[in-house]
């Protein structure tokens, strides 16, 4: 789930993202379709990082092992 700056809630699959944190959704749905009807028929989605305020990701889908061990990998490249 990905909440934007201008209170647009989109909910899908996460295809990528990069470090500036622009994110690809797949298989997208608007939260609050009554109040952006517009947006109802799109599938997938590029979500420029500034625009981002907030994005959750489910702790099940998460690997926590990977991603320590790459925190510590950068830790200590440093």
């Amino acid at each position: 789930m990905i909440e934007l700056k201008n209170d647009l809630t989109l909910v899908g699959t996460l295809h990528s993202v990069d470090q500036y944190l622009n994110v690809k959704l797949e298989n997208v749905q608007i939260v609050d379709q009554k109040r952006f009807p517009q947006l109802t028929s799109i599938k997938s989605v590029f979500v420029r990082g500034s625009v981002v305020r907030y994005v959750q990701i489910p702790r099940n889908e998460v690997d926590t092992e990977l991603l320590q061990d790459a925190a510590l990998k950068e830790f200590e490249d440093q």
